[in-house]
């Protein structure tokens, strides 16, 4: 299986590792059949993504995208961030094998459950946001 040296010098080197103690908003995701469970802690002031942090148990790959998803909403508006898709973590990644795209889901879904969770805590309501599943294997099931 082929990694690119973007996808290797995130997991070898991931950003953003660790929790954010007053988080605004926290995501955890999980995908049943391989394993990996990801949980995203975002730092949310005026509307602006101030910090995120991750903690992942999974294999490279989900280390690689969770790293590299809290990488680019970094400074971002809520709805900015809402726009950083799997796709856009893949290709910020230069890409990843078949088998691991669902790795940038999870990323995705993570992110967007904290989202959902700042959401709820702070009585917001943010455009285009979907309420997070726990597994991420359902949500691909049914489309």
């Amino acid at each position: 299986m082929e990694y690119s040296e973007k996808v290797m010098d995130h997991f070898m080197n991931p950003r953003n590792v660790g929790e954010i103690e007053d988080a605004s908003g926290i995501g955890q995701v999980g995908n049943m059949k391989c394993g990996d469970i990801m949980k995203v802690y975002l730092k949310i002031e005026d509307g602006i993504i101030q910090d995120a942090k991750f903690k992942t148990f999974g294999c490279g790959a989900a280390v690689a995208t969770s790293s590299m998803a809290t990488e680019l909403v970094k400074g971002k508006t809520i709805q900015e961030a809402l726009e950083v898709t799997n796709k856009a973590v893949m290709e910020a990644l230069d890409g990843l094998p078949p088998v691991k795209v669902h790795c940038s889901c999870l990323a995705e879904e993570a992110l967007h459950a904290a989202l959902w969770d700042y959401a709820q805590k702070n009585n917001v309501t943010i455009e285009g946001l979907e309420p997070p599943v726990n597994d991420i294997d359902e949500k691909h099931h049914h489309e």
